[in-house]
């Protein structure tokens, strides 16, 4: 089933876009990273409201009372804060749920990336079973021509030049998506995060074929650039080496403001 409604379909619509594009693997690559990038938008985007309205409510005056009041009782902490979020409308799930609807998009598109480049005899009959009949003249396109530059697609990168623009862009799309927090734990965990994806990324790129980098590159950058559409970047912080994030955080409301006294009015 993984096959029929996931493989078969991304592995023909790359052929196709391959035949369409002048017979350039790299750029049918760049062009479907675009394309699915595009489709999987508006969970993107969902995400990313979910994560910006749950670092709103971090940084309220009232999630900081709660973690002051039960430092010493953190399951009574988690408890009262899940209350705050409830209250809030705030859906501590919800940057989870479209990153989970997007992650099979992802994972077949890099199972028929890896297909459709066909490093070996083996790979070749696998991706010409892969083709619908629909398509006789695709089927003729095989073995692609997989020469980038220095690069065969189907192998990795011998100069490591591919490995380390992923390390780059998957650091910096990680700080960019990472929230701002006031909790040095939190902090901490993030930051760990951060650095155990992008050695993750880099190690991939280092053992799979380089035509994948290509699609982690694209993507990540891609990445970027939808988040600062939709959101504040620190751009200082951003081109530093520094593990902090560069999300801008947003700045609790004064009290006598306006939004202050609106949450005041609804809260009564």
């Amino acid at each position: 089933m993984w096959d029929i409604l996931v493989i078969q379909p991304l592995v023909n619509i790359l052929l196709l876009l391959y035949q369409l594009l002048f017979h350039n693997l790299t750029l049918t690559i760049v062009v479907l990273t675009v394309l699915i990038r595009a489709v999987t938008f508006p969970l993107t985007w969902q995400q990313q409201k979910s994560a910006k309205a749950m670092q709103e409510l971090q940084q309220s005056d009232e999630w900081k009372k709660l973690a002051e009041k039960y430092k010493d009782d953190r399951e009574r902490a988690s408890r009262e804060q899940m209350a705050l979020m409830q209250k809030a409308g705030v859906n501590p799930f919800g940057g989870c749920l479209p990153l989970l609807i997007q992650m099979p998009i992802l994972i077949g598109l890099y199972q028929a990336i890896t297909m459709a480049i066909a490093a070996s005899p083996a790979q070749l009959l696998t991706l010409s079973t892969n083709i619908y009949p629909i398509m006789p003249n695709v089927a003729q396109l095989i073995p692609l021509d997989n020469k980038f530059l220095w690069m065969n697609l189907g192998l990795p990168d011998p100069y490591f030049v591919m490995p380390l623009l992923v390390v780059v862009t998957s650091f910096l799309q990680s700080k960019v998506m990472t929230p701002a927090s006031t909790d040095p734990q939190q902090a901490q965990t993030a930051q760990t995060m951060m650095l155990t994806s992008t050695v993750m990324f880099g190690w991939f790129s280092l053992t799979f074929a380089s035509g994948l980098s290509v699609y982690f590159i694209v993507g990540n950058i891609l990445g970027i650039i939808q988040y600062a559409f939709t959101n504040k970047i620190d751009w200082r912080s951003f081109f530093s080496l520094s593990l902090a994030p560069a999300v801008v955080a947003p700045e609790p409301p004064k009290k006598g403001s306006r939004a202050s006294s609106e949450k005041a009015r609804k809260s009564k």
